[in-house]
């Protein structure tokens, strides 16, 4: 990597460190967050490409970590993507099918979602919620291992928001899949209560200084290397 490159990746690796700190587990947003990372459950990395139709290095990244089984879940961040919320939803999409293409139908390792910036706070519902807690400084994809899922929510496969990314037999874990709404919903209630309580507005204002922070961060890296910058 050029050292414009190896900058940006710190820079994209650190705000989005606050993300998952400061919002998902300060936040509570997900039970076992902080107890995974610390465990080195979680590989966060950041993927430099900035085309739409660029990808294999997606596709590296995924077929490399799949042979790591100690980590259940995959933060793969694109600092340099600049695509709204429905492209990147489309280019998320893209990288399902194609690396549902390398697999056996059934054994797809990965099951993925899309993180944005710029998805809204909708409080009509619960599951309405979800788009504006994933609201990372930038595009980013989770990719949680399925026999992960499996084994939390009994073979059920209803998408991978926050959910529990180590094998821990925790009371509030057990407690949860003992309920008798699917862990998916408890989980998503509970968040929705927790933005209501602490305040649409407080949870908005902490998202917006994480993101202004990573905006003031790469531009001070584009005055510095003008002419890697754009490209």
């Amino acid at each position: 990597m050029t050292p414009y490159e190896e900058a940006l990746t710190r820079e994209a690796l650190r705000v989005y460190r606050r993300y998952a700190v400061e919002v998902v587990e300060q936040l509570g947003l997900c039970p076992w967050a902080e107890r995974a990372r610390q465990e080195g459950h979680v590989a966060e990395r950041v993927v430099l490409t900035h085309e739409a139709t660029d990808l294999d290095a997606t596709l590296a990244l995924i077929e490399e970590l799949d042979q790591r089984p100690e980590i259940e879940i995959i933060l793969a961040i694109y600092p340099r993507l600049a695509l709204a919320q429905k492209a990147f939803e489309g280019f998320v999409r893209h990288v399902r099918e194609r690396d549902g293409e390398r697999h056996p139908l059934g054994e797809i390792p990965f099951a993925m979602a899309a993180f944005h910036p710029d998805s809204p706070a909708v409080l009509a519902d619960p599951e309405r919620l979800i788009p504006f807690l994933r609201r990372t400084p930038d595009p980013t994809i989770q990719l949680v291992r399925r026999s992960v899922l499996e084994r939390v929510r009994g073979r059920r496969s209803q998408g991978t928001a926050f959910v529990d990314v180590s094998q821990l037999d925790l009371a509030a874990l057990d407690a949860a899949l003992s309920a008798p709404e699917d862990l998916r919903v408890v989980i998503a209630r509970t968040n929705l209560e927790t933005v209501q309580s602490k305040g649409v507005e407080a949870v908005e204002a902490l998202l917006a200084d994480i993101r202004q922070d990573r905006d003031r961060a790469y531009a001070e890296l584009s005055q510095r290397w003008p002419s890697q910058a754009g490209t």
